[in-house]
């Protein structure tokens, strides 16, 4: 991929309406993950792991993210 194809689709990536969209994968998915993994610990007086609580919503988020740079990556080469 050039460089100006990569520029443009990370450009369109993190622009706020796909990031946006992003945000809402990382709150829906991070709990439904964070409840499965976690829940005993969050429903309970045990300690939850907090570091692994965080990754868990930030992995979905850096994935919506890589699929919405890929996808505006491939309508750029095919434009052109």
């Amino acid at each position: 991929m050039p460089e100006t194809i990569r520029q443009s689709a990370l450009r369109q990536a993190l622009s706020w309406p796909v990031s946006r969209r992003s945000l809402v994968v990382m709150a829906v998915v991070g709990t439904v993950l964070n409840l499965i993994n976690q829940g005993d610990a969050i429903f309970s007086a045990a300690d939850a792991d907090w570091p692994k609580a965080a990754l868990t919503y930030l992995v979905p988020f850096c994935v919506a993210s890589y699929g919405a740079y890929t996808a505006f990556g491939e309508a750029v080469k095919r434009r052109d």
